[in-house]
């Protein structure tokens, strides 16, 4: 691992608060900030989280529904458990038929909020990884459609490019209120944003 980027990290002020206060990633305020500006989780919510390794997310997820809220990450990855009772994870591909299944089953009622910080391996072609995050974030709200309430809330992640804008006008179908966001935790430098997505018709 290169020594600057490693300096530059440790320099990192999320990174820092992350540490401080054990989240697992620094991608834990991303998500903080819409729910503090937008309301995306409420107390009591159910929440699944997609792409959820290694559980920044599912952590502030469980931080904001609280003690009667649900939190359930799915990851290809394994995620090491967190210790609350309403917090739980499964290892399953979010592209694959059986997902649906596995998520319903372990639900306790239909989801409130559904995130996706999935991401796909980068390959360095830029108009590939667009496309392959751009096609993520598709399965993604397609899985969303299916577990939500009416009334329920998207927030994923997604690239900078020519593909985003069809995606986008795609969620506006199926919520009331949809915008891109970047919040302050995302590096200046990355392509990232998030499109949220609030009140499934």
């Amino acid at each position: 691992m290169p020594k600057a980027w490693v300096r530059e990290r440790k320099r990192d002020y999320y990174y820092r608060l992350a540490k401080e206060e054990k989240y697992r990633s620094r991608a834990a305020y991303k998500l903080l900030e819409a729910v503090n500006k937008f309301g995306l989780i409420k107390q009591g919510d159910v929440v699944v989280d997609l792409g959820a390794a290694p559980g920044g997310w599912m952590q502030a997820a469980r931080k904001t529904a609280g003690k009667d809220g649900f939190v359930l990450g799915v990851d290809l990855k394994p995620i090491k458990p967190i210790e609350h009772e309403n917090v739980r994870s499964i290892e399953c591909d979010v592209t694959q038929p059986e997902t649906l299944a596995m998520i319903n089953e372990l639900l306790p009622r239909a989801a409130d909020v559904v995130l996706s910080d999935v991401a796909p391996n980068v390959s360095g072609v830029w108009e590939l990884d667009h496309a392959r995050q751009i096609e993520l974030a598709r399965q993604s709200l397609e899985l969303a459609l299916l577990v939500l309430r009416p009334g329920g809330n998207f927030f994923a992640k997604v690239f900078q490019g020519g593909m985003l804008e069809d995606f986008v006008s795609e969620v506006r179908q199926h919520f009331s209120y949809v915008r891109l966001i970047k919040p302050r935790a995302s590096r200046r430098q990355s392509a990232e944003l998030f499109v949220l997505s609030l009140r499934k018709r």
